[in-house]
């Protein structure tokens, strides 16, 4: 395995990481901002109004894009297993 096909490999791991993590955090950051402005105008300070609405979007998110990341993830980590022999030689 040259230095090459290292940091190809490493440059799409982090790739399918950060697809993979896209939808969630999208999510959960539109939700955080539409609180925070919520809480900005209304003036309700309190910790818990955050929270609770990400942790349920969160959830949400990972329920309805759960397919499209293990089929990512997977599809990823056969790529790998099957590219082992390449790298061995």
């Amino acid at each position: 395995m040259s230095s090459g096909d290292a940091i190809a490999l490493g440059g799409q791991a982090i790739f399918v990481a950060l697809v993979a993590a896209a939808p969630v955090l999208i999510l959960s950051m539109i939700v955080g901002l539409v609180i925070s402005l919520f809480q900005a105008v209304t003036q309700i300070q309190e910790p818990t109004l955050a929270f609770i609405p990400k942790i349920v979007i969160s959830a949400l998110a990972i329920l309805f894009f759960g397919p499209f990341i293990l089929a990512m993830l997977t599809d990823f980590t056969s790529r790998v297993f099957s590219s082992i022999p390449n790298f061995v030689k």
